[in-house]
């Protein structure tokens, strides 16, 4: 009888940063706070019908390309800018043929980056849209913003996220305050 393999997103984690080491615990740590803060909303929303093992599975990996990036501040001390780590995440899980984590990957940043956003504040990276789409991105990115990997294991208010926010304008604070009346 076939079965199909269950994914271990720390096995993936694992082929790109040594367990144990820095890098390796600051991203463990922030993506568990994440996918347990998703995990929650998901079950307190019911009627949203959201894939609760996807949005465990991709808020682990949704920060995986940030090895790829110069961040010394969180033991990263690659090449990239920092920002770029959701564009490298994804490249790096579309080689592990997981073409629907990778897009949570790119589409995490902030509230999401639309192009219009990518263009005007002279972001380096690829031109398109990069703003979450399906209810199962939204839920990890909205997550994803009440926490920090340089201050772990603080979970921040949503006035704190929204004030962050509002600084690269108001595309972001609008859709977070939306996710505020869906989610929360």
């Amino acid at each position: 009888m076939w079965r199909a393999r269950i994914m271990d997103p720390f096995e993936i984690i694992e082929q790109y940063y040594e367990k144990d080491s820095p890098s390796y615990n600051i991203l463990v740590r922030h993506s568990s706070d994440v996918a347990n803060k998703a995990v929650k909303i998901v079950t307190n929303h019911p009627e949203l019908n959201i894939d609760k093992k996807f949005v465990w599975e991709a808020a682990i990996l949704h920060d995986i390309g940030i090895f790829l990036t110069n961040a010394p501040e969180i033991e990263c001390y690659g090449t990239f800018p920092y920002i770029a780590h959701g564009f490298l995440g994804h490249d790096l899980l579309l080689r592990h043929h997981l073409p629907k984590h990778a897009l949570v990957c790119e589409r995490h940043t902030g509230a999401g980056l639309s192009v219009e956003e990518i263009t005007h504040l002279k972001l380096p990276l690829p031109l398109r849209d990069m703003r979450p789409a399906s209810i199962e991105e939204q839920v990890i990115c909205f997550a994803d913003c009440f926490f920090s990997k340089s201050n772990l294991e603080v979970e921040k208010t949503p006035e704190k996220v929204l004030n962050g926010l509002s600084k690269f304008g108001k595309d972001g604070a609008r859709q977070f305050e939306k996710w505020c009346e869906l989610f929360l």
